[in-house]
This record gives structure tokens, sequence and C-alpha cells, in this order.
């Protein structure tokens, strides 16, 4: 599959599949809803699922007179795709670039820095077990 480049509306759509699973587009709407505090109309949402189906990132099928959607990729396929995309347009391709970033240009909650420190830590381990 080429890289994932989803919009707003998109991502929100996505979301309410990969936490809810298969559903038809009034149950997207309603958990939209409740999600977002917002409505949007069932057209939208039904041109939204169409057009993700044609990039290959939900299927459906029909149950009586509904159509039955779900998503064809996961989240975590998704964030990669995305953020690699975000890197490589926004930050030279350097992960580094983008960690610096977010150090210089976010508040981080208590713990939050410890945690990272954790994780560089536990990829500099597996970095050195493949080599």
């Amino acid at each position: 599959m080429e890289k994932i480049k989803l919009d707003d509306l998109q991502l929100k759509i996505m979301k309410v599949l990969w936490k809810y699973g298969e559903l038809g587009v009034s149950q997207v709407q309603d958990y939209l809803k409740q999600e977002e505090e917002r409505e949007f109309a069932i057209t939208t949402i039904n041109t939204i699922l169409q057009r993700l189906y044609k990039k290959g990132i939900v299927n459906f099928w029909k149950n009586g007179r509904q159509y039955i959607y779900r998503a064809e990729v996961s989240e975590k396929e998704t964030q990669t795709s995305m953020t690699s995309s975000l890197i490589d347009k926004l930050f030279k391709g350097k992960s580094s670039v983008l960690v610096n970033h977010l150090l210089e240009s976010r508040e981080f909650e208590a713990g939050e820095l410890e945690k990272l420190k954790g994780l560089i830590d536990a990829a500099q381990q597996k970095k050195k077990k493949d080599e």
C-alpha cells in the first residue's frame, strides 16, 4: 500500500472505526457526534467513507439496505505512514530534528521526559543487539 494520507475528517472517521469496529454510516455519524460533539451530515460521512474505500483504507459489504464499513489498515500502520511522511516533509527525514523540535516547543507532563529517556535507552539496546 502506498503512503497513507488522511485529512482531519478522514482521520476522525478512521478513529471511530478503529475504536468501535464494523459500522454502518449512521452509526459512524452517531459515534462522531459523541466523540466530536459536532454533527456531520450523513452524506458527508458517506462521501468520506467512499473516498477511503477507493484508497483501500476501508472496505464494506451490504447488509440488507445498509453498507457496513470496517478499517482495512490499522491505527499503528496509519500512524507510522503519516509520521514518516511528516518527518520527511518537515524535518528533512531526520527523526532527531523532530524530537528536538518537540523538546523545545512543548511542555511535558511530569514523568514524560523520564519515559522518553527509557524509550531511547531501549532503542539503543535493541540497536546494539541487532548489530
